[in-house]
Formats: C-alpha cells, structure tokens, sequence
C-alpha cells in the first residue's frame, strides 16, 4: 500500500535532511539513505528515507530468503531493510558459530509508514497513514536545529579481537591457504569492541558523515540495533532490466596538505598490479554472479579500474552490468549474487568457509546490504563498510575492517590498511 506522493519547495537542503534525520529518529524503525551529494551516473536519489513500518518481517533462522519472497509477493509497494552476511549459510548451507554482540536479524525488511525523497529543491512525501503529507512537512520544517550535544567518549575503551601479531600470523596462515590452491583472494575482516558503551547514535551518525561522506551513507535503526554507515561501494542495483554492481578492491591513502603527493598516491592506485589483480578477481566473480541471472551476452564491464576519491582515501572501483531474464524476482537475484565477491573472494563457498574458521566475531549487518526495493520492482544496496554498529541495550558499540588477501599480501601492509580504512570511524569514536 503505497499513497500518492506529494512535494514541496525547500531552500536550505543540508538543513533540511537534518531536520529529516531528528524526525525519522523517533520512530523505532528506520532507514535513512543518503547519497552526500555525489552525483555518480548511476544514482537514484540524493536522500531517500523509509520511516515508521506497518508491516515488518526479520529471520535469523532457516528459510529465510523464502519468507521475504513470500513478504514481498504480500507488500508490492516500497520496502526497507538489510541483507545480513550470515544469510551465506542459507545459500550455500554453511554454518556460524562465532558471537554476535549486535544482534541484527540475518533479514529485516519493513512496509514504510512514510517514504521521503529529498533533493536540493524538493521534498517529496508519501504517507500511508492517516497523518497528511502536507502535517508532515509541517512537523519536519518545524524541528529547531541545535548545535550537536558532544557525547562522553570517557566511557568508551576500545579493545581488538586480534593483536597486530595475531592478525599477522592470521594472514600468513590464509596465504599458505592460496599457495596450496583452496583459494585465490580472502576477504578477511577484524572487530574492534567497546563494551559497556554509551553513545548517541543520531550525533555520532552526524559525525561521521562530517568526517567521511560516502556515496551509500545509511542511518539505518531497528528498536535497540543501530547501523551508523558511511560506506562507498555499491552492492547491486536494478533499474528496469539492467543490473549493476561496482566492487571495490583498491585502496590508496588521500593526502589533502599537498595535492601533488595526493595525485601521486592516486595515480600508484591505478598503476599498481597488486590492486589490480585484486579488483579483476572480484570483477570476475561478479561476471560471472550476474551471468546465472543475465540474458547470454549481455554480461560487460562498463569500468575498469575506475579511481574514486574520498575524505580518507582512493578507492578503485568497477562497474559490472547486464541485462537480466525475463521474470526474474528479487529473491532469485540475490541468491545468485549474495554475499557480494568484494566480502568474501574466491571462490566463494571454500573463502566463506575459512572467513569463518578464522574470524572471531559474526559478521551480522557488516559485509551485507542495507538498501530499498520501489513500487516497480526496482532497487538498490549498498555493501555495509565503513560502519558502526550498536546494540543500546547491550550498550555494545563495534566496527569491523578487513581487505583482500592474496598471496603477494604483505600482513603488515595489509594491517595498515586496515587501520586507514578506519580512520574517521577512529576520529569520531576516540
């Protein structure tokens, strides 16, 4: 059930998703999308927010891709939600064992009670409630914006799941693992943990986007669970029948006091064989993901080594599309697909496996996708990185940050990047 969508004129459009951001807060359920004004060629909407759920549906057990498809053959209209990473033991009936101390559900999806659209000139509001578009716009404009209430970072005393040498030997250990042939290129991810934790998610969610705006921002929030997301790279997104996917593998430090070594630190990026044979591994895996979905043929790289630059870093990103069959759901198209390459390697089920053995914290929400699918059947997600999590409840607050192992990795290196990766996590949280 989706109502008409009505718009209204706006001026002062940062101020206005702000102001969107508080209002969209005090409902428990919640997803807030945000392009942070990059205009890439296959953007949608510069602010897209799904607020309030009629209906929901979340599974952490078997069988749970089955019940959303029968969800959404239910709910036509707009839906909301995430696609957790531990959703991979459902598509190639693999196990978890590892804690979880955020608690996701593996699926969450949710009927919206209010869908905003946002762009530098309008806001656009559907509500399928009995509270008019024109009230709503009203209570939003209304909302009297402070400066930011600087929360105690005292009581937040991170700790890492892995020491700097735990992690070394962790690596080596995966590369004996491709130089035996299991594998060609590991994702392999690290928790950093705050216990005991308080946190005002909204403020921090704010900060971060200071810090580090991204093209696939999400303020994502079910009850007590938090999703603070300020991730770059794009999972999949269907725009009638074409299907999209840009994975990122290649990542360079940015230097913003002098532009020249900046340049320089971009061009290595592109230059450098290491990222490059990372990202057509994975420009690979997603060829050959879209071909059991796509029309024979149509399966090409648009990009190829594309170099993106943002607050932190260079990242080198492709853009891998097709046309897809006639017919095809949802569903089906995420079995094909998920988890997405750049998460886990290659091939697929063997570095999940070891992702497993290896890791000491589940994945949940990190690694998967937060993200809508419209009236018409279309949709886009992203991949969730560059993120914070956090359990109220639990007052648990955690990040993960990981990279692409092969066997020319150096753990050291690899460890750094890592660290860079959490850069303006790091300045917002400590």
């Amino acid at each position: 059930m989706n109502k008409d969508f009505v718009s209204f004129s706006i001026t002062g459009f940062a101020r206005l998703k702000k102001q969107v951001l508080i209002w969209a807060d005090q409902f428990n359920i919640c997803c807030v999308l945000d392009t942070n004004s990059y205009q890439f060629e296959h953007s949608s909407y510069e602010c897209l927010a799904g607020i309030g759920a009629l209906q929901f549906i979340e599974s952490s057990s078997g069988h749970a891709l089955q019940k959303l498809k029968e969800f959404h053959q239910q709910n036509k209209g707009w839906l909301f939600g995430h696609l957790g990473f531990d959703l991979k033991n459902e598509v190639e009936q693999l196990t978890s064992l590892n804690a979880d101390y955020i608690n996701f559900p593996d699926l969450f999806f949710f009927v919206p009670q209010f869908i905003l659209l946002i762009n530098e000139k309008e806001l656009t509001i559907c509500s399928n409630t009995s509270l008019s578009a024109e009230q709503i716009f009203a209570e939003i404009t209304s909302i009297v914006l402070t400066d930011q209430e600087p929360f105690d970072k005292k009581n937040i005393h991170f700790q890492e799941r892995f020491s700097k040498e735990e992690y070394i030997n962790t690596i080596e250990r995966l590369r004996q693992h491709i130089h035996r042939g299991d594998c060609y290129e590991i994702n392999f991810c690290q928790e950093f943990f705050a216990a005991n934790a308080k946190i005002e998610p909204l403020t921090v969610y704010q900060s971060l986007s200071m810090a580090s705006p991204t093209p696939f921002a999400a303020y994502y929030k079910t009850n007590d669970k938090y999703l603070l997301c300020a991730s770059p790279e794009r999972y999949m997104k269907k725009e009638g029948d074409t299907i999209i996917s840009q994975p990122i593998k290649g990542t360079a430090k940015r230097d913003l006091t002098n532009s020249d070594a900046d340049i320089k630190n971009k061009t290595a990026l592109y230059n450098s064989s290491k990222n490059r044979s990372e990202n057509i591994m994975v420009v690979d895996l997603v060829r050959n993901d879209l071909s059991k979905i796509c029309i024979e043929g149509t399966v090409h790289v648009e990009e190829l080594f594309g170099i993106y630059s943002f607050p932190q870093v260079h990242q080198m990103i492709s853009t891998v599309s097709g046309q897809l069959k006639v017919n095809l759901e949802f569903i089906e198209i995420i079995k094909s697909t998920f988890p997405m390459g750049s998460m886990t390697g290659a091939p697929k089920k063997k570095v999940m496996q070891l992702i497993e053995e290896n890791e000491r914290t589940k994945r949940g929400i990190f690694s998967g996708a937060v993200g809508y699918i419209n009236a018409n059947g279309n949709f886009d997600f992203n991949v969730v990185i560059r993120s914070i999590l956090y359990n109220s409840t639990h007052q648990y607050v955690s990040y993960l940050v990981g990279s692409g192992i092969t066997f020319y990795s150096n753990a050291a290196e690899e460890y750094e990047e890592c660290m860079l990766k959490a850069a303006a996590i790091k300045k917002v949280l400590r």
